[in-house]
């Protein structure tokens, strides 16, 4: 695979592009035709949890930018079973000079695509031959398979191969030999199940706990990316993102999400909005064991300056009292 990927200038002149895409849509668009995962062909695996991570947006964002490239632009398709992503018109330029460094590259990347449509949808819009006619050996060779199975399932009940599946000759006969081994390794791997399940007992109690974590999990990381881009730590600032979400599983806070909303509360007040602040806030609480925002709050509290307050006159200094028994004379002394 190729370390670099080429986007010609003709891009900004796309009529799709300069008058129909907004500039999420252009962002989008050229991340997907240049992110660390695309490949030779068009076609790669990726998940919407990285696109939101490497972009910055969030998952929800991620969903409605495919959504709109599905159905209203019309140049991408995604199998959500498969995580592969296939962009249309990928051969229209990128398929420029053919070669045997090229064309082996091309035909390694296509044997890993589990989706063959996908093949095909790309397919659709390369103009050289070279190119076209290796994509369609992929496709068209997996509609003879499924043409040729289905033609066996009509002379014999018995065949049990599932249609349209890659090839698989362990599938052949449920009687010979190899199946038999099969079946014995089935065997020894629940053997293997029952024996784990005995220490392990409570992990069967709520399997749903797993996606119940990640489910908040997406959610504290949203809140704090949010907060991140809406109070001017910088949008753009993806490194300084990952970052700071790395203490939500790293530190060892018993609520991390509310204490880093706190520090970059903190931040802003003092007009600091830069990760090393915040990082630094963090870390002095980490050393201080102070894990949540109430032992932090009650610490603060604790470090005020005590005030005193003057209850009356009578706390000011005054002078000396006159004694009882003395009578006083403002005339004494004085010669007239």
């Amino acid at each position: 695979m190729a370390k670099f990927r080429k986007v010609r200038i003709d891009f900004w002149m796309d009529p799709i592009v300069s008058e129909e895409m907004t500039p999420e849509d252009r962002y989008f668009y050229l991340y997907l035709l240049t992110n660390q995962r695309s490949t030779q062909i068009g076609i790669y695996q990726i998940t919407k949890k990285q696109m939101a991570f490497d972009m910055g947006y969030s998952i929800e964002s991620v969903h409605s930018l495919m959504e709109r490239f599905i159905t209203h632009h019309q140049l991408i398709r995604y199998n959500p079973e498969t995580r592969e992503l296939a962009i249309k018109n990928w051969g229209e330029n990128n398929f420029d000079k053919a070669g045997k460094p090229m064309m082996d590259c091309i035909f390694s990347e296509l044997k890993t695509v589990k989706d063959v449509s996908l093949i095909q949808y790309v397919s659709e819009l390369i103009q050289r031959q070279e190119f076209r006619s290796l994509y369609e050996s992929f496709f068209k060779n997996e509609e003879f398979i499924c043409s040729k199975k289905v033609s066996e399932q009509d002379e014999t009940a018995s065949d049990l191969t599932p249609e349209c599946e890659e090839i698989d000759d362990t599938l052949t006969n449920p009687h010979t030999i190899r199946g038999q081994e099969e079946d014995k390794d089935r065997d020894k791997d629940k053997d293997k199940d029952k024996q784990q399940e005995v220490p392990y007992p409570q992990m069967e109690s709520n399997p749903n706990d797993d996606t119940l974590h990640n489910n908040q999990k997406l959610v504290d990381v949203k809140e704090i990316v949010e907060f991140w881009d809406n109070n001017g730590f910088g949008f753009s600032n993806v490194n300084g993102k990952q970052q700071l979400l790395a203490w939500l599983d790293d530190s060892i806070f018993l609520q991390p999400k509310a204490v880093i909303l706190k520090a970059m509360n903190i931040a802003c007040a003092n007009n600091k909005r830069r990760l090393t602040y915040v990082a630094a806030i963090l870390k002095n609480w980490e050393n201080e064991s102070l894990l949540s925002v109430e032992e932090i709050d009650s610490h603060v509290e604790s470090q005020k300056p005590v005030q005193k307050h003057w209850q009356s006159k009578e706390s000011f200094p005054r002078g000396r009292d006159i004694p009882s028994g003395f009578d006083l004379d403002i005339t004494a002394g004085e010669d007239w």
